[in-house]
């Protein structure tokens, strides 16, 4: 039955080729489409695998470089039991990196406590050098740097090189690669470095690091860095982190001469007496209950990339329908023409003892060869666009058309096949034999 089948196919090669060719397009723009969902997931797996421990942020952040925390409360982290080491992290962008801005790819400056980085078990970029070393001891209130190796290619460095950065000279001492597209991207040096570069308020860091000493677990830990710090006023140093923005200093002066004017030079603005209603009419939020630290593990880093990826899932479902309404267009016609065109033949083969069955399974059979050979056709040529927008874009982009998607593309290419070819298989079986020879 298969090589009737398959014989049937190729006697009317121009038509079966357009209906593979349909098919095969849709196929290969459905797993180029899921690849960016799956190379997504991929770099996050990738990321957050590498990162056991906890980070303490500000809460609402949505990453470290927008975080600010005081920078004395990494102390009162390492105290807690069950922290090992509570790390001081400062990021910061890079504007110019040779005197080019950095916009796509991002370039990030990471402060790091030296000592403490090489204290722990496991470290991002410590354990990640391929050239030179590691920042060590000696670094300390320098300018020495360990960059990635993207960021050596692009601007064409190596160790014992020069990076200038915003109008600073960061000697490279080593060469990391780290494999992923969210961590190859910082230049790595000494917190006070950063603080110099990024102009940042001594008082304030943007992140810690929590490894944990094995006693408890990350949830637990979580919760009683929570507990510990919740309640905590962040007035006590918001001063401090206004300052670090020129911006919130024009806001500070624009109030301070609101306050001479109005005669209030101790207070706030005055407040008109409808919003102080308004406000007493509110239900406040009691300040002892709010969390001053957000502590997120790789797993939480996970979810919220998972969570804003949600609305491309839907878009990618999106296009990859039409592609798929159209193929099975494609199949569905050329099997009814098929059909028709043999209509003589099927009455023949009824007449001399074949039964609707057989008749049902000789269509179907020659619709999922479609299909298959479809499936195969698209999921090389997928694949194959994949690696080429990879290699092309290897700082951009990172698509993944892993085995599972390449199989579930080449399995619904198949039932897409089956499916195109039930309604004229079953337009064929149910008809008599004398009326088809007859129309035919």
């Amino acid at each position: 039955m298969l090589q009737f089948a398959f014989r049937n196919l190729i006697s009317r090669p121009v038509r079966s080729l357009l209906a593979l060719l349909g098919l095969t397009v849709a196929i290969a723009g459905m797993v180029g489409l899921f690849s960016i969902a799956t190379g997504i997931d991929d770099t996050v797996h990738n990321t957050f695998s590498r990162i056991p421990g906890l980070a303490a942020m500000q809460p609402g952040a949505p990453i470290p470089l927008f975080s600010r925390l005081p920078a004395i409360w990494a102390d009162e982290m390492a105290k807690i039991p069950g922290v090992r080491t509570a790390r001081r992290e400062i990021w910061a962008r890079a504007q110019l990196v040779e005197g080019k801005p950095t916009f796509s790819p991002p370039r990030f400056l990471f402060g790091t406590d030296i000592e403490q980085t090489l204290g722990l078990k496991q470290a991002v970029y410590r354990d990640d050098i391929i050239s030179g070393r590691f920042l060590a001891r000696e670094d300390v209130g320098t300018l020495n740097c360990v960059i990635s190796r993207t960021i050596a290619e692009a601007f064409h460095k190596q160790v014992g090189d020069v990076l200038h950065v915003d109008g600073f000279d960061l000697p490279i001492v080593g060469i990391y690669h780290c494999g992923s597209l969210l961590l190859d991207v910082a230049i790595v040096l000494d917190g006070p470095g950063v603080r110099r570069i990024g102009r940042y308020d001594e008082d304030l860091i943007s992140s810690v690091y929590i490894e944990l000493d094995g006693t408890i677990s990350k949830e637990q830990a979580t919760q009683e860095i929570r507990d510990h710090f919740r309640g905590r006023r962040a007035e006590d140093w918001r001063a401090n982190a206004l300052a670090a923005f020129p911006e919130a200093g024009a806001i500070n002066l624009l109030n301070a001469a609101s306050r001479l004017l109005q005669g209030n030079p101790g207070g706030g603005l005055p407040t008109p007496p409808e919003a102080s209603q308004s406000k007493d009419n509110q239900t406040s939020t009691d300040p002892s209950q709010e969390d001053a630290v957000e502590v997120r593990s790789a797993q939480d880093w996970g979810n919220k990339i998972e969570e804003l990826s949600s609305d491309l899932d839907i878009f990618l479902y999106l296009m990859t329908g039409i592609g798929v309404v159209i193929a099975l267009l494609s199949i569905l016609n050329t099997m009814l023409m098929s059909v028709a065109e043999r209509l003589i033949e099927f009455g023949v083969l009824k007449a001399n003892g074949w039964s609707a069955w057989d008749v049902l399974l000789l269509v179907t059979w020659e619709s999922a060869l479609l299909g298959f050979s479809g499936g195969i056709l698209g999921c090389g040529a997928g694949w194959c666009a994949v690696q080429v927008v990879n290699a092309i874009y290897p700082t951009k982009l990172h698509l993944f058309a892993s085995p599972g998607l390449l199989l579930f593309s080449l399995i619904f290419s198949t039932l897409l096949g089956v499916g195109g070819g039930l309604y004229p298989a079953i337009w064929a079986l149910r008809m008599p034999p004398m009326e088809a020879i007859r129309r035919g």
